[in-house]
Order: structure tokens, then sequence, then C-alpha cells
């Protein structure tokens, strides 16, 4: 078993588990060079793990991850995965990454995540050179339009509600939390559907608990990841399904992180 304090992600998207089981439920996702502080372990497999770019905690298994120290884990990374899914060439073989994966260390086309070497021969994403962030996130999200939803997932082969809403947000330079309860604190409060705009968070409720979060996209819409990600109505009660008419979540507040 690998024994270090800080790793890096050397696969598409790493499963992060609430407890250290196979079997048991996932949480999140960590993608490609993201960095993480190693917390504790259980056995030759499953390490617990923090994630440094939102502090989410679960557990992984050790061999998704490359050794790395502190300074380089804490390092910022400015390069990322720009589409959906992009190949790289890791190990004398290709490798389809997520968008938003982090490409550290890239160089002239070559990169390494800890000591292992890769090649991307694509322009990479720059969130810092973002001029409008706004239309920057709207356009993207509607790339994800009909992606399955999957809990704990961050990719457009699977996601959840808040997965998709942070995704978006990162790939803009915008840094919020994993979890839609958690994302209900952080942002400035909107008074109201009516002041709300385009880029704005929606968050809904059930039983006084925020279980929702979707991406306001203009003119009484919403994208979010519901069964899959999909646009659907929002008036001041809450979302009303396209297709069905059902309303199906309850609003409960709205929050701006880009003004």
């Amino acid at each position: 078993m690998k024994h270090f304090d800080y790793g890096m992600v050397i696969v598409p998207a790493a499963p992060v588990r609430k407890k250290p089981n196979h079997r048991q439920e996932m949480s999140n996702q960590l993608l490609f060079g993201e960095a993480v502080k190693i917390l504790g372990r259980k056995n030759a497999t499953w390490i617990k793990i923090e994630s440094i770019f939102d502090g989410y905690v679960g557990w992984t298994t050790s061999h998704l991850l490359a050794v790395t120290d502190e300074a380089a884990a804490l390092k910022p990374c400015h390069t990322l995965a720009p589409q959906l899914l992009n190949e790289i060439r890791i190990q004398k073989q290709t490798m389809q990454l997520p968008l938003g994966a982090s490409l550290r260390n890239l160089q002239h086309k070559r990169g390494s995540v800890g000591d292992i070497a890769f090649s991307f021969a694509e322009k990479p994403l720059n969130p810092t050179a973002i001029k409008d962030k706004k239309k920057f996130i709207l356009k993207q999200a509607r790339l994800w339009l009909n992606a399955p939803y999957m809990w704990g997932g961050k990719t457009i082969l699977g996601v959840d509600c808040s997965g998709f809403c942070q995704t978006l947000y990162k790939i803009a330079g915008v840094a919020i939390a994993r979890d839609a309860w958690e994302q209900a604190l952080q942002g400035r409060r909107v008074r109201s559907l009516k002041t709300a705009g385009p880029g704005d968070l929606a968050f809904f409720e059930e039983d006084d608990k925020i279980v929702h979060v979707g991406l306001i996209i203009g003119d009484q819409q919403i994208i979010h990841a519901s069964g899959k990600v999909r646009i659907d109505h929002l008036d001041k009660k809450g979302i009303i399904h396209s297709d069905t008419g059902e309303r199906t979540h309850t609003l409960k507040l709205i929050r701006r992180f880009i003004d």
C-alpha cells in the first residue's frame, strides 16, 4: 500500500464513497489531476481523502492516485480539459478525460500528475482568461442536455444536480461547494425570482431541507439534472416539468455567484 500525505487523481473520474466499500454510496467524483489530502487509511486498499478544491471528504482507493507533495497539491491549476471528452496520451495509452479535468504542469503539450507524464495535443481551457463568465457558463450548460442523472457524478456520462452546477462554475473560474445545501450558503442572496437573472443558482426544498439546485437561464427557464440534464419552466413556486406540466420542485431561494 502507498503511504503518502497528498495525492492526485490519475483516472478520468475517481469515485468517492461515503464508507470504504465498493458497495457503499458514491457521493462524489474527483476528476483527473485534482489533488487530495490523505486523512486516514483502512487496509491495503482504502484511503480517506479531503479534496483540495472544495474540502469534500470521503473514501477512495489508493491505486487511483499518484503520490505528490503538499506544494504541488496546493498549487492552483489554470489549464483544464476544454471539451466534454478529451483524449490524452499517458503511459503509451490513450485516456478520455471529462470536461474540467486538471491538466497539471502543461507546457508545450506535455504535463504531469505526480511523477506520471501525459501529453495533450489540443488547446486547454484557462478559466482566468474567460471575460464573460455568465455567457460562458450558459453556453456550456446546454452542451450537457440529456446527460443521465447519476448520484455523485460530475461528468457528461453521469451527473447530479450540484455536481453539474459546481463543474460549470469551476470551468469558468468560480469555486463553489460540492453539495446543494452547501452551495445555498454561498454567494449573495437574490431577493426574488423577478430580480434573478441568467447564471444565478436556484435552490429547492423538501421538508425544510435543500435537496436540489439548478441554473437559471432566463425566460422563466432553468437547466438542471433531474432524471437527466433538462430544461424546465421556473416560476416563483418552483419547477414545472416541461413535458408533463407537473410541479416537481419547490423553490426555496436564489443565490448569485457572478455579478
